[in-house]
């Protein structure tokens, strides 16, 4: 079974949310388990979520989902050790669906603070 590594001490940061309208659209909706709600960026050419763990992690595959016409066709996972730049670990190419979509990493990625 899958395991969340989101806790209540994770700080969460989004690019922009829809309207600046964090009542309706903001981050808190991003890790909230209702399907009635969801995280909504402003538009442009480039939208991201940083999560800052506060523990060591272990990362083997990511879960992502979209509202159906409104997901992007490619994205990637970053992450750094500490205050260290961000590089890149994977590429993934997400399908336009409100689908629950999967991508098992091809190794288990630590980071540790």
């Amino acid at each position: 079974m899958t395991q969340s590594l989101v806790c209540p001490e994770t700080v969460t940061r989004v690019s922009s949310v829809l309207n600046r309208n964090s009542r309706q659209f903001g981050k808190k909706h991003l890790f909230d388990q209702d399907e009635e709600t969801c995280w909504n960026s402003d538009q442009g050419p480039s939208q991201w979520v940083t999560l800052e763990f506060p523990q060591c992690v272990q990362i083997s595959q990511l879960q992502v989902q979209f509202q159906g016409g409104f997901s992007s066709r490619h994205g990637f996972l970053e992450g750094s050790l500490g205050g260290e730049a961000l590089s890149k670990i994977v590429d993934f190419y997400p399908k336009d669906s409100n689908a629950l979509q999967i991508s098992c990493l091809a190794g288990i990625f630590r980071w540790t603070n």
